[in-house]
């Protein structure tokens, strides 16, 4: 998978792929991350890439020349599955849209600044636009490390237990049941009979049970 990742200040997403399971995707050559800095495509001295918004208003817009550039440089040179803006009003992130799209091949995510993009660049090229919550950060660019932290995690191989992100919350729709390690009493908390008796499906019907509880008592949406 590669994932083309635009920018105003790409440098504030680096650490997140310098470390952990990124950092070993990339290694491995699961996946490719490149940042581009969309000040590269400016055609202005100033390397400008804002402007006034039309109509009058607080903030500044991104504009839509060097975003049109960038994307349809990228486009010129591969297919891209899905084009996604990172955006408040965009649909809410969730572990189906991180599956459907772990299975794509390439992507361009990209990151809002200031009070946004121009519209134009929204119909010309966006398939797609995700917020990962009902509030407003700075840029789009640290809903993009998410974004790709959610998806790069469910390639083949990246972990080392596959079988671990099947397991994931959200996966069944429902919360992950609780989960517990050595030892086996600690501060007079006992760690649950069922899971010491080695009868799997037992254990497995507890933990399904324990998963409808907490999703009914913190998310009874998701049964919805």
């Amino acid at each position: 998978m590669r994932i083309d990742i635009i920018s105003a200040v790409p440098d504030l997403m680096l650490s997140p792929f310098r470390t952990s399971i990124l950092k070993r995707a990339m290694e491995k050559g699961q996946a490719e991350v490149v940042f581009h800095d969309i000040r590269n495509w400016s055609s202005n001295n100033y390397r400008q890439i804002d402007d006034a918004p039309y109509g009058g208003g607080a903030g500044m817009v991104m504009m839509v020349e060097p975003l049109d550039k960038c994307i349809s440089e990228l486009k010129s040179q591969r297919h891209y599955d899905e084009i996604i803006y990172l955006t408040p009003d965009g649909e809410t992130l969730n572990q189906k849209t991180a599956n459907t799209l772990s299975i794509k091949e390439n992507l361009i995510f990209v990151c809002g600044h200031y009070k946004g993009i121009d519209q134009r660049v929204r119909d010309l090229h966006i398939t797609k636009e995700i917020s990962i919550g009902d509030y407003v950060l700075t840029g789009g660019e640290l809903a993009a490390c998410v974004l790709a932290d959610a998806v790069i995690r469910l390639l083949p191989g990246v972990l080392n237990d596959e079988q671990s992100a099947l397991t994931d919350s959200f996966q069944d729709n429902l919360l992950s049941p609780p989960i517990y390690t050595r030892p086996e009493v600690y501060k007079g908390l006992k760690v649950p009979d069922v899971l010491l008796s080695g009868n799997f499906s037992k254990i497995e019907q507890w933990r399904h049970d324990e998963a409808l509880r907490i999703t009914a008592e913190r998310r009874p949406d998701l049964l919805d």
